[in-house]
């Protein structure tokens, strides 16, 4: 039922089966959402983000919960989206997803962007060995 709201009020609306079957939940489409499972709610939420034809898709933690192949699925159907000219923007935790699936990578820490570019840039730009230390206070000479 949610999934169908969900198409209903999209104004470029996909068929609710084939948003169902994309996500992986048909077979699970008469449960109650709190019935499922951790992995089974984040494929619902994921085919309340695409019941329709968006131009931005925003994601947080997409794939948290998810198998490994129920996270094949998804990133392969976020890569169909962005290669039908959509933008799709997700944080994650998962740094090999990022590698593997985002044109373009911000890093961030408390709200203050520390890297832009692509993963291959990043990862150059993070190969060169730097260590560096923030410290509050005075360091007293030690005895």
């Amino acid at each position: 039922e949610l999934v169908k709201l969900a198409c209903d009020l999209h104004p470029k609306p996909y068929k609710v089966s084939d948003v169902l079957a994309r996500a992986g939940i048909s077979q699970i489409a008469d449960r109650k959402v709190n019935k499922l499972s951790g992995g089974q709610e984040q494929r619902v939420r994921f085919a309340l983000a695409t019941a329709g034809a968006n131009d931005l898709i925003v994601l947080d933690e997409p794939t948290t919960g998810m198998d490994v192949s129920a996270r094949q699925a998804f990133w392969a159907t976020m890569r169909e989206q962005a290669d039908q000219g959509r933008t799709v923007l997700f944080a994650t935790h998962y740094l090999e997803e990022a590698d593997a699936i985002a044109d373009r990578v911000l890093v961030l820490h408390r709200g203050r962007l520390l890297a832009d570019g692509t993963a291959a840039e990043i990862k150059a730009k993070a190969g060169a060995r730097r260590i560096a230390f923030d410290l509050e206070g005075s360091i007293e000479e030690a005895p």
